[in-house]
């Protein structure tokens, strides 16, 4: 099933399919061929809309400040969707939780593969201190060899990684100078997880980095609505790792 690619404030998305609306959210120095594998499937019950986070994939560079979460906005309003089902990966997570609190009425339900969460204190491990070293200093090149070596622990062999590898290295140069305009929500989404109460779903890989394992098992004890596992074959990039069983997994969640 084919979708049409169309623009909106700067921001590339693609409809496809028909019936109940789905937001499909990527994560941080990927884009929207994240869900490839996932789309064909998810449209033959849903309209499913993706699109390229600001300054990534075929998204306009930011020239000044800009909220993930009002793109998302912009998105919803553009194709005249008043509530949706999100589905975020990582940083897409992350938007669809804050959206979640900031737009409560607007959002049906939640998957959260492999997600993050504002306000979440990461480790200082020397890997994601060198990781956060390089987004700040803007050192594309190394930042995409730290991307793969930390988040796809699979590697890039089959399934996904040769589309995993030019993902990241497509990106990395445009996040570092996208990342620089980016603001944050004024309130964590953290401290705040008991207030969504929409039906979640929260999904993990085995081989991500165990960070992953312990937000995923704080939401699925915090938020009132919350169901999920962890799933194997699968590192950080979980929908091009595993896309049948996610999809399979996300058709009974919108059901």
């Amino acid at each position: 099933m084919t979708g049409h690619g169309e623009r909106v404030g700067g921001l590339w998305l693609e409809v496809t399919g028909a019936g109940e609306p789905v937001v499909l959210l990527h994560g941080a120095g990927m884009d929207s061929r994240l869900w490839d594998g996932v789309v064909p499937e998810l449209a033959g019950r849903h309209t499913v809309i993706r699109y390229d986070a600001r300054g990534l994939g075929r998204s306009d560079q930011p020239t000044g400040p800009y909220l993930d979460v009002d793109d998302l906005r912009t998105v919803l309003d553009h194709v005249r969707v008043d509530r949706a089902a999100l589905v975020g990966l990582s940083m897409g997570g992350e938007t669809a939780l804050d959206f979640a609190l900031a737009e409560p009425g607007r959002v049906a339900s939640l998957a959260l593969v492999g997600t993050s969460v504002s306000g979440w204190d990461w480790p200082r491990t020397p890997e994601l201190a060198a990781y956060d070293r390089a987004r700040g200093d803007g050192a594309a090149d190394l930042l995409a060899t730290l991307e793969l070596e930390i988040w796809a622990g699979l590697g890039n062999g089959p399934p996904g990684g040769a589309l995993i590898e030019r993902m990241v290295v497509d990106n990395a140069r445009r996040r570092v100078g996208a990342e620089a305009y980016a603001l944050f929500p004024a309130e964590d989404a953290l401290p705040r997880l008991a207030t969504i109460a929409v039906p979640t779903l929260v999904l993990w890989g085995e081989h991500d980095h165990p960070e992953i394992a312990v937000i995923a098992r704080r939401l699925l004890v915090e938020m009132p609505g919350a169901t999920g596992e962890p799933v194997p074959d699968a590192d950080h990039y979980l929908p091009l790792r595993t896309p049948d069983h996610l999809t399979e997994q996300l058709l009974r969640h919108l059901a």
